[in-house]
């Protein structure tokens, strides 16, 4: 399903919350030895709407009107919103054993032994702030 939120984007002041350049992500994982790559599990709807705008995500179907209660795709700022929240879940991780770029995750290891510690280290990190990934 596809929300056409042009008007709610036109009104809406930008995020310059910065994305991570891709090249410097891939850059940062190639004297790893071992990789996990994850994906987040409809990753802005896991961010939640607060109350007050959730019903400026509305949206008509022929049987009733519904709004958004997790961020919907499309929105002008979600994916500096969804980074940012990224960035603050991981940032004991970024840098060292994690890279991130809005949904995609990359657990990185300099020696496979302690990849397995590296990876339980973003389980947890997922399950404290309730976050899935895709299966």
């Amino acid at each position: 399903m596809c929300v056409d939120y042009t008007t709610i984007n036109k009104v809406c002041p930008g995020d310059p919350y910065p994305l991570p350049p891709i090249d410097q992500l891939i850059d940062a994982t190639a004297d790893h030895e071992t990789l996990s790559f994850l994906d987040m599990f409809s990753g802005y709807h896991q961010i939640p709407m607060s109350r007050e705008d959730e019903e400026k995500t509305a949206f008509m179907t022929p049987f009733r009107n519904f709004c958004f209660v997790g961020m919907p795709f499309g929105l002008k700022n979600a994916g500096a919103t969804y980074q940012r929240m990224i960035d603050a879940v991981f940032s004991h991780q970024r840098g060292r054993n994690i890279e991130a770029y809005v949904d995609d995750l990359i657990v990185k290891t300099k020696a496979g032994k302690s990849h397995l510690d590296d990876l339980r280290e973003t389980f947890e990190a997922l399950c404290k702030h309730s976050l899935r990934l895709t299966r």
